[in-house]
């Protein structure tokens, strides 16, 4: 009786007790790189030989030295684009490890950024798993001024409205502006989304980010009727398209009906019909910047659905409004080693812009490259943008008050 009540629950145990895994962890390098000027701190410390196992929660905070703030905290890996960062601009960073990563801090002189308020991530929508957010950056004691709103590049599927960082700061340093940075969502799904996101998903989004910008607009010292709107690379072409087919903003959908296109932005203020907020932006956006953009479906077919004309109607070169019925100046800037953005590109652009009776001014940046208008961590960025990128946003910045001086004769 013994020995069958023993064999009865060691058969018990054997059959509650969870099987052994045989799946090991995984680990992988995690390295720090040297902080120009400050330090960070990494929790949990990193072992010595850098190994993490993946999934391990990391938090990284920083110590920036006398006359110094904090840039950005990020991590960094190999990707479509050279070396990507993911970044925050808060003193502190958490995040999960799940690849080999650098781990960093990037500084910025004091003085260069005691001139403005920078309140961040502020979510807008959430159509999709990623919440839609956008940074301002504010003069201090900013005061109904008018508005930039930057849209960033990365081939409609990488970067967030971090990169733009630079230049927002840049426009801001005049004390004449209120400058936004917008994200918006990835294409496919890049995002994690079940459903792809197609171009014009990211055109409404777009909208929507402008929509609540204008509606917040007096809380950030900014007017919501006074809007400029810039971009680089994928972003020139996010912010020609917003720019040029206000008109075409409704609520009948993009090619769900044959011949109809009509884009419904992804956030709308409470107390406003898609017709209302139409008018509104009609008369809000005064002119924009498209940098190195791409603006004919030359190289956006490459990113559209090939059936149908589905690529025409997201190409800004073919939206273009008369000027006769709403004026919309254009500054337009190019490298001319870019190897990405032909001149050809930017050119016919401008001519159309020019037929339809609109000033434009195309400027072409001799020696500079792709992406002169990002900001990384990395000093190869930080140089080419101070450069060229500081000297343009002045020239950007400036074609934008000749446009506000105009619009008041």
């Amino acid at each position: 009786m013994k020995n069958s009540l023993l064999f009865l629950t060691l058969l018990l145990i054997t059959m509650t007790t969870p099987a052994q895994s045989n799946a090991q962890t995984e680990f992988v390098k995690v390295a720090v790189d040297e902080a120009s000027v400050g330090k960070i701190t990494v929790t949990p410390k990193l072992p010595e030989d850098g190994s993490v196992a993946v999934g391990t929660q990391l938090t990284l905070r920083a110590i920036p030295q006398q006359g110094a703030t904090l840039d950005a905290l990020y991590y960094s890996y190999p990707g479509a684009w050279g070396t990507m960062y993911s970044e925050s601009m808060e003193d502190e960073y958490s995040f999960v490890v799940e690849k080999e990563i650098q781990l960093g801090a990037s500084f910025i002189a004091t003085q260069e950024v005691d001139h403005i308020d920078v309140t961040q991530n502020i979510v807008y929508a959430q159509p999709g798993v990623k919440p839609l957010k956008y940074d301002v950056f504010s003069p201090k004691q900013a005061k109904n001024l008018p508005l930039i709103i930057i849209i960033h590049g990365g081939g409609w599927s990488s970067n967030t409205e971090d990169i733009m960082r630079g230049l927002a700061r840049e426009l801001t340093s005049s004390g004449k502006f209120v400058v936004a940075s917008l994200d918006y969502r990835w294409l496919n799904k890049l995002d994690g989304d079940t459903t792809e996101n197609q171009m014009h998903h990211l055109i409404e989004d777009v909208y929507g980010g402008i929509l609540h910008i204008q509606e917040h607009a007096a809380t950030y010292g900014g007017d919501g009727n006074q809007i400029f709107v810039t971009g680089d690379s994928a972003g020139g072409h996010l912010s020609s398209s917003v720019a040029n087919m206000i008109e075409f903003i409704g609520a009948e959908g993009f090619g769900a009906q044959p011949g109809v296109f009509e884009l419904q932005p992804t956030y709308m203020p409470k107390n406003k019909t898609i017709d209302e907020a139409r008018n509104g932006l009609l008369q809000a956006i005064k002119g924009a910047a498209p940098s190195y953009g791409v603006f004919d479906t030359t190289l956006l077919g490459r990113f559209v659905p090939s059936e149908g004309d589905y690529g025409w109607h997201v190409a800004p070169i073919n939206k273009i409004p008369l000027a006769k019925d709403r004026s919309i100046p254009q500054f337009l800037t190019r490298g001319t080693l870019d190897q990405l953005i032909v001149d050809k590109g930017v050119a016919d652009y401008t001519k159309a812009l020019e037929a339809a009776g609109h000033r434009v001014e195309y400027v072409q940046v001799g020696g500079a490259g792709h992406a002169f208008f990002d900001w990384k961590p990395d000093a190869r960025t930080k140089a080419t943008f101070y450069a060229y990128g500081v000297y343009y946003a002045q020239r950007m910045e400036a074609f934008f008050s000749s446009v506000l001086q105009e619009n008041q004769k």
